[in-house]
């Protein structure tokens, strides 16, 4: 009879008060949901400038990147209820192998200024699980948390409404304040929202530099602490980096939603073969919860996804036809020099 119910606290994060997790949550939350509105503001923004480019007299359509308020109330709260549940064990495991495998393309020289938005996209659920961790980190101990991290939670609910409110604002009015120029949040959106997507990327950065060193030390303190932990971890640590090494390479040879969906289910699928060999039962269900939380992140960023992958295939295109353009200069001046 009390079985069911004593299994259930044992899988539930007992690292830290329930109150704690649930406003580490809400912080999350509203980072992941500041995240997506200013990208959907670039993206909505640079169509715009395009389409003026082009002298086209159409705009691009809001109802196909204005996402209605109920799906914005579940992916919120089910972002929520998520990261609320993954504890900074596996939050940590997390930070740590998305940082490893962003090196890793960073280093193969795939993250370049045409993979910010493809990047960023693939970064959502990651950046709430580095958040979290953070949290955790810097507010064990301390004898006021909860009140803490309820300002926190505040402060983060009010800057997500913010961006939101910036965001339906932008998708219904900035194709005609653009072109009247008497709005100010629109002009400068006009002048400045070239660079809006870079700012994003170096802010998640930041973000992850942080949560690394927070997830090293929970690391350490819940894996590592033990004698005999490195004769285990080392190869362990080893073979997922030959692991993530390898899905950069195969993920070339796809393209689109699919490759991200074989990228989440391959490196959670090595977690949780990881946490079935070296972690507890809570850990395998906290990197079950994680696979939700990404499927939540997919589903809901579909439109960000679509921008941002036909962003880099334009960047491509484009890359491909001055390379071209160059080649065929330079074989010119070498016939002409012959010809000489």
């Amino acid at each position: 009879m009390f079985f069911p119910f004593s299994l259930i606290l044992e899988i539930l994060p007992t690292e830290s008060n329930p109150v704690d997790c649930f406003f580490q949550g809400i912080v999350a939350a509203c980072g992941i949901t500041v995240l997506c509105s200013l990208m959907r503001v670039y993206y909505f923004t640079e169509m715009c400038s395009d389409s003026q480019t082009e002298s086209k007299q159409t705009t691009p359509s809001s109802k196909s990147l204005l996402s209605t308020n109920w799906r914005t109330f579940v992916h919120f709260w089910a972002l929520t209820g998520f990261l609320s549940l993954v504890g900074p064990r596996v939050s940590s495991l997390i930070v740590l192998e998305f940082s490893l495998r962003a090196v890793s393309a960073w280093i193969s020289a795939r993250l370049d200024s045409s993979g910010r938005g493809l990047g960023l996209v693939q970064s959502h659920f990651s950046l709430g699980c580095g958040i979290t961790c953070t949290l955790s980190f810097l507010h064990q101990g301390a004898p006021h948390s909860s009140l803490s991290l309820f300002l926190a939670a505040a402060f983060s609910w009010a800057l997500a409404s913010f961006c939101n409110a910036l965001w339906s604002h932008v998708a219904r009015l900035y194709p005609l304040h653009s072109t009247e120029r008497y709005c100010g949040r629109c002009i400068v959106l006009l002048s400045s929202g070239h660079s809006l997507l870079a700012f994003l990327q170096r802010l998640v950065v930041l973000v992850f530099a942080v949560a690394v060193v927070a997830s090293f030390a929970t690391v350490y303190e819940h894996f590592l602490s033990q004698k005999e932990a490195l004769k285990f971890w080392t190869p362990l640590t080893l073979c997922y980096t030959m692991l993530v090494v390898y899905n950069q390479e195969d993920q070339k040879r796809q393209t689109g939603s699919d490759a991200l969906l074989h990228t989440v289910v391959l490196r959670l699928g090595a977690l949780l073969v990881l946490m079935l060999t070296m972690g507890d039962w809570s850990d395998v269900f906290h990197v079950l919860v994680t696979f939700l939380g990404e499927g939540v992140c997919l589903l809901f960023s579909q439109d960000l996804l679509q921008l941002a992958i036909k962003e880099e295939e334009d960047t491509n295109m484009t890359n491909n036809g001055q390379n071209s353009s160059y080649r065929k200069r330079e074989r010119i001046s070498k016939t002409s020099s012959k010809n000489r």
